[in-house]
C-alpha cells in the first residue's frame, strides 16, 4: 500500500516540480524564509576581512553540502560577485533559482555529470578576474564531509585560493538525509567562520596534491565539529552517500514492517 501511494505521489509531483514557474515560486518562498531567519537571529562572523578581500576576486569559497542555507544572505549582503555550481537535476535547478535570488549566478554540472564542462566554465570565469566561485566539495551525492578534487583543480589551474567556509546555529533542525542538511530556525545565534586562503601551485606533484586535499578536508571537518560543539548539536556523520543512505532507509522500513507483522 505504501509503495503504491508513493509511486502515485511521485507521478503527481515530479512533473510539477520540473515546471520553471513552480520552481521559481518555491525558490521565492524559501528565500523569504531564509531572510526571516537571518533578520531574527544574532550573527557572529569570524575572519570577515578575508571575505571582504576576496568577495569580488578570483577565489573558490567551499562549504559542506549540508551547510549552505545561512551562507546565502551573508554573501548577498556582503556584496559578493560569484558563480555557484549547481546540479543539472531538477532539485539543482531549483537551488540555482534560489541562489539567483541571493545574487549568485550558476554553472550547471557536478562531479558525476558534466564535470568537464563545469571545470572549463569555472576556469574561464576565474581567469576573467572579477568573480569568485562557490561550491560544495562533498556534493551532490557524497560521501559526506569528504573533500573531492574539483575545487583543488580550479585552484591549481587558475592560481585562485581556496577558502573554507562554514556556519552553525544555536537553534537547528537536521534533515534526515545523507548530508544532514542544517536548517537554522528563527531567533538563533548564527555563527559563520571564514577560513584562511589556501593556494595550490600549478606544478604541484600528485602526492602534494593529495596532502593539500587532506589538509583542506581536516580544516573543514574541524570547522564544523568546533562550531557545532559550541551549541552541543548533533554530530554529523562522515562518509555517508546519498545512495547508501537511501538504501539504509529502505532497509529500516522493511525491518519495521517485518517486526510489525510478527506482533
Amino acid at each position: 500500500m505504501y509503495k503504491t501511494f508513493r509511486k502515485l505521489w511521485k507521478a503527481f509531483w515530479e512533473p510539477i516540480l520540473r515546471l520553471s514557474f513552480f520552481q521559481w515560486l518555491l525558490a521565492g518562498l524559501m528565500a523569504i524564509s531564509i531572510w526571516f531567519v537571518y533578520f531574527t537571529s544574532r550573527k557572529k562572523i569570524k575572519n570577515w576581512d578575508t571575505f571582504k578581500k576576496y568577495r569580488r576576486k578570483p577565489a573558490i569559497f567551499i562549504f559542506w553540502h549540508g551547510r549552505s542555507m545561512m551562507l546565502s544572505p551573508i554573501v548577498c549582503l556582503g556584496g559578493m560577485h560569484a558563480y555557484a555550481v549547481a546540479s543539472r537535476h531538477k532539485d539543482g535547478r531549483m537551488m540555482a533559482k534560489l541562489q539567483y535570488l541571493f545574487g549568485l549566478k550558476s554553472i550547471y554540472g557536478s562531479t558525476s555529470e558534466g564535470g568537464i564542462s563545469v571545470l572549463r566554465q569555472g576556469v574561464r570565469m576565474l581567469r576573467r578576474g572579477d568573480h569568485s566561485m562557490c561550491l560544495s566539495p562533498d556534493g551532490p551525492g557524497g560521501p559526506s564531509l569528504r573533500v573531492q578534487d574539483g575545487a583543488l583543480y580550479f585552484a591549481k589551474m587558475t592560481g585562485a585560493p581556496i577558502i573554507p567556509v562554514c556556519y552553525s546555529c544555536s537553534k537547528a533542525w537536521f534533515q534526515n538525509r545523507w548530508d544532514r542538511y542544517l536548517v537554522a530556525l528563527p531567533f538563533s545565534t548564527i555563527t559563520c567562520h571564514v577560513g584562511e586562503p589556501i593556494f595550490i601551485d600549478s606544478k604541484v606533484s600528485a602526492k602534494e596534491f593529495e596532502n593539500i586535499r587532506q589538509k583542506i578536508e581536516n580544516i573543514m571537518v574541524k570547522q564544523v565539529r568546533d562550531m557545532d560543539g559550541e551549541f552541543n548539536l548533533f554530530k554529523v556523520e562522515q562518509d555517508l552517500t546519498a545512495s547508501e543512505f537511501k538504501k539504509k532507509l529502505r532497509e529500516e522500513r522493511e525491518a519495521a514492517k517485518k517486526a510489525k507483522k510478527k506482533k
